[in-house]
């Protein structure tokens, strides 16, 4: 009779301890409520003992959350109309605030990412959101983890995942994209002319005092083009030279008339005047 009771009781009391046994995953902490009110003592992983009835635990997820911010309508300092999303990183720092000060603290981190996301859209303007997503990203950071910390939230990360723009004003960014690129193009050509230019004029200067580098830069350019097997051969012929015989050919003396005996007037040179009677 003795063994049976104290069979019962080793039953009950095993029972009763394995009842108050928890176990806490390694990447979780736990909280121990007695009777409602929080113990300061936070479980580490492993087998946590817990007195049956009187304590209740509270595991705490301390991994980093990926949390995606949906998309936000708004309007930038310069007024064009966009929609944003980004991705918030966060971890839990404090097991005990993040249970205790906040009811659930995945919705509450969302709710402050999407009204930090389209406070930051309203500050910023449109350039900034395409090229310069770092510091707004760094901006967002600070304006979510500012309440955060009271939650015992660390804010790890914050991204802006993608601006989408109308249609409109994907058409006028590309044609001024455009006129942008032709505007460098004219001024590489022109810069380009520019320097052509000088080199030109140290050669012409070089050509002067050596008259026979004009004549090997003429051998030069025959070569050059003879070697594409054309039928037809292109010699410059300087101007200077046409001037040189045009000044030293003789000019044609004016022939008698064979009807009146008289002189025929010698075809007029250009630039020559015309006198008449009486004007002077």
């Amino acid at each position: 009779m003795v063994v049976e009771i104290l069979s019962a009781v080793a039953v009950a009391g095993g029972a009763w301890f394995a009842t108050g046994l928890r176990v806490v995953k390694q990447y979780e902490r736990g909280l121990v409520f007695r009777f409602g009110r929080v113990r300061p003592a936070i479980r580490e992983p492993g087998l946590a003992l817990l007195v049956p009835f009187a304590d209740r635990l509270q595991k705490v997820n301390m991994q980093i959350v990926t949390m995606p911010v949906p998309a936000q309508d708004g309007i930038t300092r310069d007024n064009v109309t966009v929609r944003v999303d980004a991705v918030v990183y966060f971890k839990v720092i404090d097991p005990v605030l993040a249970a205790v000060n906040v009811q659930d603290y995945r919705s509450a981190v969302g709710q402050v990412a999407q009204t930090s996301l389209r406070s930051i859209i309203g500050k910023s303007d449109l350039d900034d959101l395409l090229s310069n997503r770092e510091r707004l990203n760094e901006g967002l950071e600070l304006m979510i983890d500012s309440p955060a910390l009271d939650w015992g939230i660390h804010i790890d990360r914050v991204e802006i995942k993608d601006v989408a723009l109308p249609e409109s004003m994907k058409r006028s960014m590309s044609r001024q994209a455009e006129a942008e690129r032709e505007r460098r193009a004219r001024v590489i050509s022109a810069d380009g002319e520019l320097q052509a230019s000088y080199k030109l004029s140290q050669a012409a200067a070089t050509m002067a005092d050596t008259p026979a580098a004009l004549q090997l830069r003429l051998l030069e350019t025959v070569v050059q083009v003879s070697a594409e097997k054309n039928s037809t051969l292109v010699l410059p012929f300087p101007v200077e030279l046409l001037r040189f015989l045009d000044a030293n050919t003789p000019k044609r003396e004016a022939a008698p008339s064979k009807d009146t005996g008289q002189v025929a007037p010698s075809p007029r040179e250009p630039g020559d005047v015309e006198q008449r009677p009486g004007v002077s």
